[in-house]
């Protein structure tokens, strides 16, 4: 039972980081590909590509991730209390903001 939950929640998050990169204008297939992904939110977030090195140092990845999702949450409607739920419980923010009513309020980004 607990791998069928497991599994679920995997699915969910997935999907809704595939629901909301295409919000965004970008391809949802971007947001299941690692590393890609990392660099796919940086440019959502309007911070350099580089960024996606620091997210291999330890502790300080933790930093980037929320000034990451800080900063694409206000991109949709969402503040940025909200950002750090997506940086630190994105298994239950991510799909809120994908299959939610959130609209991507900034231009396209582009890859």
């Amino acid at each position: 039972m607990f791998w069928i939950v497991y599994l679920a929640v995997i699915v969910a998050v997935f999907a809704g980081f595939w629901k909301a990169f295409e919000k965004a204008g970008v391809p949802g297939w971007a947001a299941i590909v690692p590393i890609f992904n990392i660099y796919v939110m940086t440019k959502m977030a309007d911070k350099p590509g580089w960024w996606v090195v620091l997210v291999f140092i330890p502790l300080v990845n933790l930093v980037v991730i929320i000034l990451i999702c800080v900063a694409i949450a206000p991109k949709f409607g969402k503040s940025e209390g909200f950002g750090v739920g997506m940086a630190l419980l994105s298994f239950i923010f991510w799909p809120i903001v994908g299959f939610g009513d959130a609209q991507w309020n900034a231009a396209p980004v582009t890859i």
